[in-house]
């Protein structure tokens, strides 16, 4: 045999560590896919249900449905035209836009979405420019104003998660709550102009907690953590911000999206919808949340069904609406929803009944938006079930 030449030696070493590598990447990959609990992260943990119980197939809402949190996910025609299919097909009437923006942004988005206006409503968002100089305030109250001539019915989806303003764009309102003095035009507007104003206060009360083993709520929280945030209002300070707002402008409607990220004390909810009957929640992208509690959640929508409203903030895959009917309406147990949310808890249907799933789909949402033209279609109806 002929000695190998320096070329061949080098190709001959390059190719065994190539081997070598990859032998172990297939091991370490095997190792990955076989879940060994000395390998497995806590964020790949995806357990299945071991339960043979009955499971529910949910494939249209009980109840024609007003989503009353969604936004301009779809971007083109066609994908508007898709999404008015998946309505269609899965039960939902309206979905109401929250775009958070002003200006062109907003006439952009209101274009695309006007040639179903049965189907989409359109809200605005604020425009906060110059809100840290003096003077601030006429000249958002003028664009308001001229957002609702193009064709805005509400106001939102404004957020505070505790440094301030900064949902609406393109300006953010870092340092101003919703209770700021500087607030009052606009909020005032809003009930001049019938305009419904849909808030985000704070996070989840697992974000403002530390990321530890102790953290119920840790592999969702990680993601969206507030508890590394220098110089933030805390949680319980958020609700207190929420609150001063609605009693400042009792005029003014109020949706607290996502229960006011209240999912751990709805007790705290509760306590302010008794208080201000200009409050409302809306249920959206909190459905892990209070699926993990279902009895005593179940009796919060019995108790407060005239000031729920039902949301998604999801996208619009017939698979998601689908979901969230099953939590609401089926009595099924310890299911999970990997694809949709990411707690390591199993999640439980609510079983409510058709009274409340009627108020929360579909009554109090039209009731919220007074609009006539949606009304006319469905005053003297007696909203029978649609599946």
């Amino acid at each position: 045999m002929r000695p190998m030449t320096a070329c061949q030696r080098n190709r001959f070493v390059f190719f065994t560590v190539l081997s070598f590598l990859v032998t172990c990447s297939s091991q370490a990959a095997f190792a990955k896919d076989s879940s060994s609990p000395e390998t497995l992260l806590l964020k790949d943990f995806r357990p299945r249900s071991i339960y043979r119980i009955p499971r529910t197939s949910v494939d249209k809402a009980k109840y024609p449905v007003v989503d009353m949190h969604s936004h301009a996910y779809a971007k083109t025609p066609e994908q508007i035209a898709r999404w008015v299919r998946i309505m269609d097909e899965v039960g939902i009437d309206k979905a109401i836009i929250l775009t958070g923006t002003t200006g062109k942004a907003f006439d952009e988005i209101y274009a695309k979405y006007a040639r179903y206006p049965d189907r989409f409503e359109l809200w605005c968002g604020l425009d906060y420019t110059g809100y840290d100089k003096p003077g601030f305030g006429p000249a958002a109250v003028t664009e308001l104003e001229r957002c609702h001539k193009v064709g805005a019915r509400g106001v939102g989806e404004l957020g505070d998660k505790g440094s301030g303003l900064f949902y609406s764009k393109p300006t953010k309102a870092i340092g101003m709550h919703l209770d700021d003095p500087r607030m009052d035009q606009l909020l005032a507007k809003c009930a001049q102009l019938k305009m419904p104003v849909n808030i985000h206060v704070a996070d989840p009360y697992w974000m403002y907690e530390p990321m530890d083993a102790k953290n119920d709520g840790l592999m969702n929280a990680y993601k969206w953590r507030l508890d590394n945030k220098p110089n933030i209002v805390n949680h319980s300070g958020m609700l207190e911000i929420l609150e001063r707002g609605i009693k400042r402008h009792p005029g003014t409607t109020f949706i607290a999206c996502h229960f006011a990220n209240c999912s751990d004390d709805l007790g705290r909810l509760g306590r302010l919808f008794e208080k201000y009957p200009n409050l409302y929640a809306d249920i959206s992208a909190r459905y892990a949340e209070t699926a993990a509690i279902p009895r005593f959640v179940a009796r919060f929508y019995q108790k407060y069904q005239d000031r729920l409203v039902y949301g998604t903030d999801m996208g619009f895959n017939a698979g998601m609406y689908r979901l969230t009917f099953r939590i609401l309406e089926s009595a099924d147990e310890h299911f999970y929803a990997w694809e949709q949310f990411s707690y390591h808890w199993p999640l439980h249907g609510l079983a409510l009944n058709d009274r409340v799933l009627r108020k929360v789909y579909r009554d109090n949402a039209i009731k919220i938006l007074k609009s006539q033209k949606f009304q006319a279609i469905t005053s003297g109806s007696q909203l029978g079930p649609v599946r």
